[in-house]
C-alpha cells in the first residue's frame, strides 16, 4: 500500500486544504502515516508569504528525499514557481494549489506536473470535509485576493478572489451541525472580499447564516480594518452565535509605513475602530499582524508604530520580521534594514503583546464565560481542555468532550 506523510505549512486555508487532501488520498487506497520515515510519500502543503517560508518548505523537501522519500510539492509555492521546481532533484512532483485535490490520481498516472493558471479563474472549487474528530471547523468560504500590497506574493498564488455561494456555505454549516460540530470558523483568503463578484458582501452572508443554521458558534477570519463596517458590527452585536474575536489584518501602526505597503486606510481610523469594538462586545478579543521593519522603516517611523500599539486595544499582536518576497515592489524598495534590526524591533513589539495579553487576561478574571470542550482529557493530567467565545484557552477538571458549558475564568483554569 502507498503510504504518504503530509505537512500543511501557513494559514488556516492552507491547513484546510491539507486535512481534503489527506482525506481524498485515504479514499482513494493511500494510508497517512505520522512519521516520515513509515511514508513512501511526502507531501508538502506549501506557504510562500515570506522568503523564510519559502527557505524552510525546500529544507523540508531535501530531507524528506534524503530519506528516501518521493516528494511532492503543493501549495503556494508550487503555484508561483510552477515548473521551475522540477529542476530541482529533491522535488518529484508539482501540484498547484487546486491540484493538490487530484494526487491520488496523479501518483497513480505517473503525472509530474498540474499548475493551472489561477489568474483566468472565476469559479470557487467547493472541496469538502468530512472529518468528524473535532468539534470546531473550519469552512473556506472565498479564495484569492484582488489586493496588490506591496510586500505580498500571494495574489499570484491563489488567483483573484473568488467566493463560494452562499447556499453550498449553508448546507456545509447544516451538514457540519448535523455531524456535532458546535462551532464553524469561516476562513479564507481574503474573506471580507466574499460576494464582491456577485455585489454581496460578507454581512448579507450572515445574515443568511443566522436565519438558515442552528450552528451555536461561528467565528471569523481575518478581516480588513475599513471591511469590519458600521452595518457589520451593528448586526454582530445582536448575534447570540457570534464569537467576539476580531483579527484586524493590520500590518503597521504608521501611516507612511502603511502607505509604502500600500494598504488602505489610517492607524487612527482602526484605532477609533478598536475602541468602538470595545465599546459594543462584552470582553472582545482583538488580534493582528504586524511586520516589524518593512522596507524604509526608519526609527521615528517605528516609534510611531510602538506608541500606537501601546495605545491600541489589541489582546494579542502576532509580529515577524519583514523578509523579502521575491517578485513584489518591496523587493525594489530602498531602504532594506539589516536582519539584526527587524528582529530587535520584532522583540520590542513581542514584548508589546505579552504586556497587554496579560491584560487582557487579567480583565478576565473572575467572569463567566461560555467554554467549548474541545478536547478529551489530557492523558498526563486527566484535564479538559476548551476555548472560550472570545478566544482564551482554559482547562477543566471536569466536563464532557463537545459539550458547551458556563465557567468562572480564573488564573489557575486559564491557559496563557
Amino acid at each position: 500500500m502507498n503510504k504518504f506523510y503530509l505537512k500543511s505549512m501557513g494559514c488556516k486555508s492552507n491547513q484546510f486544504e491539507g486535512q481534503i487532501v489527506s482525506e481524498k488520498l485515504v479514499e482513494a487506497g493511500f494510508e497517512q502515516v505520522t512519521k516520515e520515515p513509515d511514508a513512501n510519500f511526502y507531501i508538502l502543503n506549501s506557504c510562500s508569504v515570506t522568503q523564510k517560508s519559502d527557505n524552510e518548505a525546500m529544507y523540508l523537501l531535501r530531507h524528506a528525499h534524503s530519506l528516501g522519500l518521493k516528494t511532492i510539492l503543493t501549495g503556494c509555492i508550487a503555484q508561483i514557481e510552477k515548473e521551475n521546481l522540477l529542476k530541482e532533484p529533491f522535488i518529484d512532483y508539482v501540484f498547484g494549489n487546486e491540484d493538490k485535490y487530484n494526487i491520488a490520481d496523479f501518483i497513480k498516472e505517473n503525472k509530474k506536473y498540474a499548475v493551472k493558471d489561477l489568474m483566468m479563474k472565476s469559479d470557487f472549487c467547493e472541496a469538502k470535509l468530512n472529518d468528524t474528530s473535532k468539534t470546531r471547523v473550519s469552512l473556506k468560504i472565498q479564495d484569492g485576493c484582488d489586493n496588490r500590497c506591496s510586500y505580498c506574493i500571494i495574489p499570484f498564488g491563489r488567483g483573484k478572489s473568488r467566493s463560494a455561494d452562499s447556499d453550498f456555505i449553508i448546507n456545509e454549516i447544516n451538514r457540519y451541525t448535523e455531524i456535532g460540530y458546535k462551532e464553524v470558523v469561516f476562513t479564507g483568503i481574503h474573506i471580507g472580499l466574499w460576494g464582491k463578484e456577485r455585489g454581496l458582501n460578507l454581512l448579507d452572508l450572515l445574515k443568511e447564516v443566522e436565519e438558515k443554521t442552528k450552528i451555536p458558534r461561528y467565528r471569523l477570519g481575518s478581516l480588513n480594518p475599513h471591511e469590519i463596517t458600521k452595518d457589520l458590527l451593528d448586526f454582530l452585536q445582536t448575534s447570540e452565535k457570534f464569537c467576539p474575536h476580531f483579527h484586524l489584518s493590520l500590518q503597521s501602526a504608521c501611516n507612511s509605513t502603511l502607505k509604502r505597503m500600500n494598504r488602505h486606510y489610517t492607524v487612527e481610523y482602526y484605532l477609533e475602530q478598536m475602541e468602538d469594538i470595545v465599546s459594543r462586545f462584552k470582553n472582545p478579543f482583538l488580534g493582528s499582524d504586524i511586520i516589524a521593519g518593512f522596507a524604509g522603516e526608519t526609527e521615528k517611523e517605528f516609534s510611531i508604530t510602538v506608541e500606537n500599539l501601546r495605545k491600541s486595544k489589541l489582546s494579542k499582536i502576532h509580529t515577524f520580521p519583514y523578509s523579502i518576497r521575491k517578485g513584489t515592489a518591496a523587493e525594489k524598495m530602498e531602504g532594506h534594514l539589516p536582519d539584526k534590526i527587524k528582529e530587535e524591533r520584532a522583540d520590542i513589539i513581542k514584548k508589546i503583546s505579552s504586556e497587554k495579553f496579560k491584560k487582557f487576561i487579567d480583565s478576565n478574571i473572575g467572569k463567566e464565560q461560555e467554554v467549548l470542550i474541545e478536547k478529551r482529557p489530557d492523558k498526563y493530567t486527566g484535564l479538559f481542555k476548551g476555548v472560550t467565545r472570545n478566544y482564551i484557552n482554559v482547562r477543566l477538571k471536569e466536563g464532557e468532550f463537545n459539550t458547551l458549558q458556563k465557567v468562572i475564568l480564573n488564573y489557575d483554569n486559564i491557559i496563557s
